[in-house]
């Protein structure tokens, strides 16, 4: 398109010079406002309520700018119930059968002075899109209106009154307390993980694409569902099998509307009682003691069906370099032991018996119906669709924002710091090169979902455990010595030099530069890997350079972590990290009246204010001015003749 072309479709957009000199102040007066506060969180791992719970509090935002703007009007009881109310008013108008037009003014008073002071950084026409479309004319009236107006508190009065007559004050209160809700945090990173561990991975993915602001940073447990949607296998199996193991198998199915009726049938029919494989029992879920039996059996039959086809997958790409995994064609049957790097080990629990020892990958007829018909009811399951295309959209290897660089596992290095050259299809990758050409390869599996054995999608299982894969970070994944052999010496991952590294302010100041992030303000930002707070460690490594925020907010990791997650805020003055305590539900926090409160620190101040200007979106909106003012300059010299 020749210039002309491009400032005439341009042109198009505004009526005329005088929107065009409206927009450019505008947005001049955009650039000079303090940045909105990001908010970092990763291994969701399906923990649905405590990530909404999370969601609502603002990582704790909203109960510190309440006692910020009430500081000494309001008791500190007070203003707890008051942050309760905004998290859930729902719910606590619930609890209540009536309330006074007295506490309903006083209460609208209160969420309007509380949004109009977490809008402030904000110009007026993002506050009006936060707005609930219901009441935007009349909660903009109320939030602009001047304080010293006469007849205030009669015009108050007289619109609760309305409000209540019309029966719709409530939902006035609930709507305002979620348009605070999302003005605390303006954009939400998830640093990878999603998936798998709890029970409610639907549900998290309905947050965020319901959520006004949010990129992914995909992690090695998004990987294999995105994997499995794209058509693999073997990914389907593995994140079936862990579903099993973590007993939320029927909960996938009822979510995801999947036909497992086939691996169940299979199971029962082929499987015996085996207590190895006796799924975990978590508080809080009724148990039937047959459907812990049959799970038993499906959990059995799905391991055989993954180490089947993880082994066809390595044959078929000898050019992955997976072949230490190929452990079924070291087992000697008969004695029940298998050979690992020339050494015999024991063999206990095996569920062996529908493998045929002279073929151990391959699969029977019946196996392979019952895989092509859980991978036709995957991918065709309409809202796993819209979850999958949602995470492939919004998702990513990695991301540079705001001057930091987000990624959910590792960059590969050797042990002396230099970064791990690995060999795709012929061409040796390292550092940035390596996640680029990783996310290229894994969006290619996506175009072609009916193939299923082609190297895009083969390339999901490298990612999800391949020894120098960014996502993985291990030198092997010991799945089969942790179900069938005994002694843990043979459990061991050896993780990639890089989470020794990682604490060397050099090494990640290398990385940065890698990415073209050399300012002082530049971090690395990981998940992937809990952070044992019990034990001592730090979240903050490499003198401030790197923060790893997998705190354990899913439950399988708080007997490690000690806590319950943790999450990074980043806002116009700096860095806070916030240490989450568990939660156990909404009806439990309400009836305390008060919240179990995370602890925050300041952990990276900045000496100036960082502005809009200094942002990614900053720096699109100086694209936008440059436009329109090569726009303006653009009429000046060849006014358009068909102007409105």
């Amino acid at each position: 398109m020749n210039a002309k072309n491009y400032y005439e479709l341009l042109y198009k957009e505004f009526q005329c010079k005088e929107d065009i000199y409206t927009e450019l102040i505008n947005l001049e007066a955009i650039l000079n406002l303090p940045k909105g506060t990001e908010h970092y969180i990763s291994d969701l791992h399906g923990e649905a309520a405590a990530f909404a719970h999370i969601l609502k509090n603002g990582a704790g935002n909203i109960r510190e700018k309440l006692f910020i703007l009430f500081d000494g009007r309001k008791k500190p009881e007070y203003l707890e119930q008051l942050a309760l109310f905004i998290y859930y008013p729902k719910e606590s108008l619930a609890r209540k059968t009536s309330f006074s037009t007295t506490w309903y003014t006083t209460r609208l008073s209160e969420l309007i002075e509380f949004t109009k002071f977490c809008a402030n950084k904000y110009s007026r026409s993002k506050l009006r899109k936060a707005l609930p479309q219901s009441f935007s004319y009349l909660l903009e009236e109320l939030i602009y209106r001047r304080e010293e107006e006469e007849y205030k508190e009669l015009y108050d009065k007289v619109i609760i009154n309305k409000l209540i007559q019309l029966g719709q004050i409530d939902q006035l209160l609930i709507a305002l307390c979620q348009t605070i809700q999302r003005l605390v945090v303006d954009h939400l990173h998830v640093v990878g993980d999603i998936f798998d561990r709890g029970a409610a991975a639907d549900q998290v993915m309905d947050l965020l694409i319901n959520h006004h602001s949010v990129d992914i940073q995909w992690g090695n447990h998004d990987i294999i569902w995105l994997g499995a949607f794209a058509g693999s296998a073997v990914c389907l199996m593995n994140l079936l099998r862990i579903a099993a193991r973590y007993n939320y198998l029927y909960e996938i199915e009822d979510s995801y509307g999947l036909n497992l009726r086939p691996l169940f049938s299979y199971g029962e029919k082929h499987y015996q009682k085996n207590p190895a494989f006796t799924p975990s029992i978590h508080q809080n879920k009724a148990y039937d003691f047959e459907d812990l039996q049959s799970l038993e059996k499906v959990h059995q039959a799905l391991t055989i069906l993954q180490f089947k086809l993880e082994g066809q997958l390595i044959k078929r790409r000898p050019d992955l370099q997976l072949d230490n995994r190929l452990l079924l064609e070291q087992v000697d049957f008969a004695n029940q032991r298998v050979r690992i790097d020339n050494q015999w080990y024991p063999l206990t629990n095996t569920c062996f018996q529908t493998i045929d020892p002279t073929s151990p990958y391959e699969l029977t007829k019946e196996e392979e119906r019952v895989v092509n018909a859980l991978l036709a009811s995957f991918q065709s399951s309409e809202k796993m669709s819209k979850h999958m295309n949602f995470l492939a959209q919004k998702g990513s290897m990695y991301l540079r924002y705001n001057g930091q660089l987000l990624f959910h596992g590792c960059l590969p290095l050797s042990t002396t710091g230099e970064f791990q050259s690995v060999k795709i299809k012929g061409q040796h990758y390292a550092g940035k090169e390596l996640l680029d050409v990783m996310e290229q390869i894994l969006r290619q599996g996506l175009q072609n979902p009916q193939s299923h054995t082609d190297f895009a999608t083969d390339f999901y299982w490298y990612a999800w455990c391949g020894r120098f894969s960014p996502l993985f970070g291990k030198d092997k994944m010991t799945t089969f010595e942790r179900y069938f052999i005994d002694d843990v010496t043979t459990h061991q991952e050896v993780k990639n030099p890089y989470y020794q590294l990682r604490n060397q302010k050099a090494i990640c100041e290398m990385i940065l530069e890698t990415f073209g992030l050399t300012h002082d303000n530049a971090h690395i930002i990981n998940g992937h890997t809990p952070v044992k707070a019990e034990a001592g460690e730090s979240p903050i490594k490499a003198e401030g350079k790197l923060f790893v925020i997998d705190g354990g907010l899913s439950k399988a990791y708080q007997k490690t972590t000690g806590i319950a997650g943790y999450t990074l805020l980043y806002n116009s003055i700096g860095f806070q990290i916030v240490t989450h305590q568990p939660f156990t539900s909404v009806a439990d926090v309400l009836t305390r009246q008060k919240e179990d409160l995370g602890v925050k620190h300041v952990v990276d101040k900045i000496p100036h204010k960082t502005l809009i200007r200094d942002t990614t979106i900053g720096r699109r909106l100086l694209r936008q001015i440059n436009d329109l003012e090569h726009l303006l300059a653009y009429l000046e010299a060849e006014p358009l003749k068909n102007t409105m």
